[in-house]
């Protein structure tokens, strides 16, 4: 059977072997730097694209064996891989945009991408509008023909868990579109399938699924890729190999981990909804999620994040976080510890209080990751921290 004909977590198993000989584990190449045999075989790696067996910076065996799992579970032609998400979207972001050229962004971004969007882009002379991605037409409405070079969008949001249409985003002609895939994970969603250009990942969370590396990836045509990456080797935001060993060996057990924490998550904000403490419970699996359909016209599973609100505001956030037995409380998300975090005060700390506000991240807001741990032992810990009505 190809690998076209597998099924997705067949294809976890199988993808990004072709550098490990008969080893069935991920190889680690650890070297920088490969030997030439003469002066033409040194010109040859140094004038080749993405040369593996040359100089670090421009490509390494073990990285593209994850690039060409990646590859393989995203549907694409070639993928990508960069120390981390922000250096996968300013890598991106700085190839194909310069001074005068527009991006139209969605205003429900991860925040340290908002902050390069308004920072660096805008100090470059790259203007960015900002527009509400889950309203139908808001992308299409604020394109300008000849000068909007890009449009970036991310679904599930962080930390909302709000949708995007990206049969929408996949239909828009003129610039490169982008989606930060990352809360759905390639096994959840595949934008390219929906015409999109660029599907895009912090493989930190959950592709690698074991918070031991740190990568972003970047998947789509290979005459795109190629171009991003004539210009990465500059911006010079490489990922390690060792960082790529992890990610690929998390691959392999990525359909099995995103299957349960998937339920998991289902079962944890059903079970949320109608506590009196919370105010409201946002997971795309709900029912009572306003784009509930749009979830599973477009996502595999509902992926394995979930946000509550807590009635309560800041102190009742506080007082959660305070009587954890099980989760644990840190910033990242999709590995095998469920853990939480107050968005309001570390992931989008960097927000306005007006942009927190229209965003709608208030201080009682909590974003749940859920773990590999058992349901009911999670479900209990989670009920029993949360303040009393």
């Amino acid at each position: 059977m190809s690998n076209d004909a597998q099924q997705p977590a067949t294809r976890a198993i199988t993808a990004g072997r072709s550098n490990g000989g008969r080893a069935l584990a991920p190889t680690l190449w650890a070297s920088s730097v490969w030997e030439s045999t003469d002066l033409a075989d040194a010109n040859r790696r140094a004038t080749k694209l993405r040369s593996t067996e040359f100089y670090g910076r421009y490509a390494n065996p073990t990285v593209s064996s994850f690039e060409e799992a990646v590859a393989a579970l995203e549907g694409a032609e070639s993928s990508m891989a960069f120390a981390s998400g922000m250096g996968a979207i300013s890598s991106v972001v700085l190839a194909l945009c310069s001074a005068g050229d527009h991006i139209v962004a969605q205003r429900q971004l991860y925040s340290a991408t908002l902050a390069f969007l308004q920072g660096p882009c805008q100090r470059f002379g790259i203007e960015v509008t900002f527009v509400d991605g889950t309203k139908p037409g808001e992308f299409a409405a604020a394109l300008r023909p000849g000068r909007t070079m890009l449009v970036i969008a991310e679904t599930p949001t962080n930390p909302l868990l709000e949708m995007v249409d990206l049969d929408e985003i996949g239909a828009l002609r003129g610039p490169i579109t982008l989606v930060d895939s990352t809360f759905a994970t390639p096994l959840g969603q595949q934008p390219l399938a929906h015409g999109v250009h660029l599907s895009l990942h912090s493989a930190t969370k959950g592709i690698d699924g074991h918070n031991d590396a740190t990568l972003g990836v970047v998947s789509g045509e290979s005459d795109l890729l190629n171009h991003i990456w004539s210009y990465s080797v500059l911006h010079g935001a490489t990922a390690s190999p060792f960082d790529a060993f992890n990610a690929l060996r998390g691959i392999r057990t990525l359909a099995v981990r995103t299957n349960q924490q998937a339920a998991s998550a289902l079962h944890i904000a059903e079970s949320m909804q109608d506590h009196p403490a919370v105010s409201a419970a946002h997971y795309p699996g709900l029912q009572t999620h306003p784009q509930h359909d749009l979830a599973k016209r477009q996502m595999r599973h509902f992926g394995t994040v979930l946000a509550i609100d807590l009635a309560g505001g800041r102190a009742a956030a506080e007082h959660v976080l305070q009587n954890l037995h099980l989760a644990h409380v840190a910033t990242s998300l999709g590995g095998p510890e469920t853990i939480i975090c107050h968005p309001r005060t570390s992931t989008h700390l960097s927000l306005t209080d007006a942009e927190a506000a229209q965003m709608g991240i208030g201080q009682g807001l909590l974003r749940i990751s859920v773990g590999l741990e058992d349901p009911g032992d999670l479900l209990t810990d989670l009920l029993n921290a949360l303040p009393a009505s």
